[in-house]
């Protein structure tokens, strides 16, 4: 007995339908969610490293990590950054056992305005990777997208190789700089926008379709679509599941177990909404930012600057909280506790 079209798709959960048009990637450092749901591609970041080596379950990753930074060189200092380094790789090497695509491992916030030092902790991570039998092909280096984090894109892409990922994207600006870096991939971040119009004006809610973050990703789809660059929008930070389904088509979505969980148990229908024909159409005109008009133009926009800014706060401290995680079970482990 053959089913309908209709009745077939009535049968498909949200995410199903989903992933017949975008990549889905699961934003999380727990193995478990991403063996559920069966994403192509996983994202982590400090904040879910952090909550993650809390976990039981995973002190195995971090023991190891704390060996490897002890063992590694004499000063407190390296020891720990080697540690940190190790422990993002060490759950990225867990990750890709479970996917078939690519892991995003970040660099640490508080370089994100030392382009040099993002380019230096970048490839550190690479070879730790490649140390442990992975390509650095199936790698994205996470950086902040500040003036300083594009350009170290750019040097990552050109002259080693190494795919990165922009992460803290709110702007116009930032995005259009990352597609003239032609690094590989950003993440704009829809769920801290519709945040921020939410407190900083007298509008609480919004519908899927006029979310300001919404329309931010839509936007430079569009764009990048229209002047065929060869960066892709991965669409971070959601809300709630009308965000995620009101931009299928996008490119990739990286998206929360607990969403992923929702849109699995959502049997409504998905409908297109970005296509790269439906790109050429819009009537966005081309622009070139050098350093000057990246800054002036992303000045412009209070909303991105305040949550750049905000963001890369909040994954320092979470830095800063993982390292003081580090330092205590790495001081037992010397006292031979």
């Amino acid at each position: 007995m053959s089913v309908s079209p209709d009745k077939r798709r009535k049968m498909e959960s949200a995410l199903d339908q989903l992933k017949k048009h975008t990549v889905v990637v699961a934003d999380t450092g727990d193995f478990n969610a991403i063996e559920e749901y069966k994403p192509q591609d996983a994202t982590t970041n400090p904040s879910l490293i952090l909550a993650a080596a809390k976990m039981p379950a995973y002190q195995q990753l971090v023991d190891q990590a704390i060996k490897y930074g002890i063992a590694s060189c004499r000063t407190e200092e390296e020891q720990v950054t080697n540690t940190m380094d190790k422990l993002f790789v060490n759950f990225g090497l867990e990750i890709l056992k479970i996917i078939p695509g690519r892991v995003s491992t970040e660099v640490d916030a508080r370089l994100s305005f030392d382009k040099d030092g993002m380019v230096a902790r970048a490839r550190r991570l690479i070879s730790l990777y490649e140390e442990a039998g992975v390509s650095k092909e199936r790698v994205l280096i996470k950086l902040s997208s500040t003036w300083e984090g594009i350009q170290a894109g750019r040097e990552l892409e050109e002259k080693y190789g190494i795919h990165c990922n922009m992460t803290l994207l709110f702007s116009f600006a930032q995005a259009v700089a990352c597609a003239e870096a032609k690094v590989t991939l950003i993440s704009p971040f829809v769920g801290r926008i519709l945040d921020w119009y939410k407190e900083n004006t007298d509008r609480k809610s919004y519908e899927p379709h006029e979310d300001p973050g919404v329309l931010s990703v839509k936007k430079i789809y569009n764009y990048y679509k229209k002047f065929e660059y060869s960066t892709v929008v991965m669409g971070a930070s959601f809300r709630n599941t009308g965000e995620v389904k009101a931009l299928a088509g996008c490119d990739l979505l990286t998206i929360s177990p607990g969403l992923l969980g929702e849109l699995s148990q959502d049997n409504s229908a998905v409908s297109l909404s970005l296509s790269p024909q439906g790109a050429k159409s819009n009537d966005l005109e081309k622009l070139h930012l050098d350093e000057k008009a990246f800054r002036w133009l992303h000045n412009e926009d209070r909303m991105a600057v305040e949550k750049l800014s905000d963001g890369i706060r909040k994954f320092a401290a979470d830095a800063v909280k993982l390292e003081s995680m580090i330092k205590e079970k790495m001081l037992n482990v010397k006292n031979g506790l």
